[in-house]
């Protein structure tokens, strides 16, 4: 296309360049300005984010170091944890100290009761029978590495209170691991700082009544096909107590001696450690012992409560099929205690 010349004077002459040319030209500026300004946006974004993520964590750091309450008894701090969950934030509850504990008993020692009970406190939870899964308490490493998540917060039932828990643990049974490896799980106790709860029977007679009638229900499933361990009705607690368990009377001295011998030894092995005692029958008539757990575990004390029933009450005459045979077993021995106590 021909330039445009235009003449003003004599001695000047200026040339235009076309318009289209003009208006490509400053479109092109506007994409490179465009361009520009998106790259530098980009660069201080990612600073940005830099920045806020590295002060978080320092705040964090900073946080945690004034989590440790100096008012505290000095004998009470290898007790109080701060976790830091690996599945959650703790929030603005990082630094409510936790404490740890570990409920020893035996199956059909009221366990399963005391249980719902600590866990209707509004900063308990108790996670139930952990190791009633076998691959968890294969070796001593799968124990361990358990105990580790159960009490990092990370392990997670109906029970959890998760961040503002205040006493975390769970339920043992000694046949779960607890006595085979009693040693390390000690030294791990003590490390840590965990609290030992022994909840026992006294009548070992009536855990055996528990027992069979247990096992028997898990294969007969008396309430309309459906096992139940444990009941919310009276009702239900009825049908269940109409089985009368067969107990062989010949070797049964030696079975309550096996049970006995059993608890002394778990008290044995763990002495070491901070524990209390209980008995159930102790907490069926005597609720003040739930003050004492409560105070055992340092947490606010509340009523407890619990929606489950009991399911042999009454003589034991009424829960034994050989009554006569069991009654003239033990009268006369070290065990006819266990005859008339409730």
């Amino acid at each position: 296309m021909a330039e445009e010349i235009c003449v003003f004077a004599k001695d000047a002459i200026i040339i235009k360049s076309p318009k289209k040319s003009l208006a490509l030209l400053r479109k092109l500026v506007l994409v490179c300005a465009m361009v520009c300004g998106i790259y530098i946006c980009s660069v201080c974004l990612k600073q940005t984010n830099f920045d806020h993520t590295g002060t978080s964590f320092l705040n964090i750091e900073v946080n945690w170091t004034h989590c440790h309450d100096h008012s505290i008894d000095k004998s009470r701090e290898p007790y109080l944890h701060y976790p830091k969950p690996t599945t959650f934030s703790r929030a603005e509850c990082g630094c409510n100290p936790v404490r740890l504990f570990a409920i020893l008993s035996m199956q059909r020692s009221g366990s399963g009761w005391f249980e719902t009970l600590l866990n209707s406190h509004t900063n308990v939870s108790s996670n139930g029978e952990v190791f009633s899964v076998k691959e968890r308490r294969n070796n001593v490493s799968s124990i361990l590495s358990t105990l580790d998540r159960v009490y990092n917060l990370d392990w997670f039932t109906s029970a959890s209170k998760n961040q503002c828990s205040a006493a975390v643990g769970f339920k043992w049974m000694l046949n779960q691991g607890v006595m085979e490896y009693h040693k390390e799980i000690v030294d791990y106790f003590n490390d840590r700082g965990v609290s030992v709860i022994f909840l026992f029977r006294r009548n070992l007679l009536r855990r055996l009544v528990s027992v069979l009638a247990n096992s028997y229900d898990r294969y007969a499933k008396l309430l309309n096909g459906t096992h139940k361990s444990h009941v919310h009705s009276y009702v239900e607690a009825d049908t269940l107590a109409r089985y009368k368990p067969l107990i062989n009377s010949t070797s049964l001295a030696m079975d309550l001696k096996l049970m006995e011998n059993t608890v002394s030894e778990a008290l044995e092995y763990f002495i070491s450690t901070r524990h209390m005692i209980f008995y159930y029958e102790d907490l069926i008539k005597d609720r003040k012992k739930l003050v004492d757990v409560q105070e055992f575990l340092g947490v606010p004390v509340m009523e407890l409560s619990s929606r489950q029933v009991k399911i042999h009450k009454g003589p034991l005459s009424e829960h034994i099929k050989n009554w006569e045979d069991v009654n003239k077993a033990l009268t006369g021995t070290t065990y006819e205690r266990f005859l008339d106590t409730d």
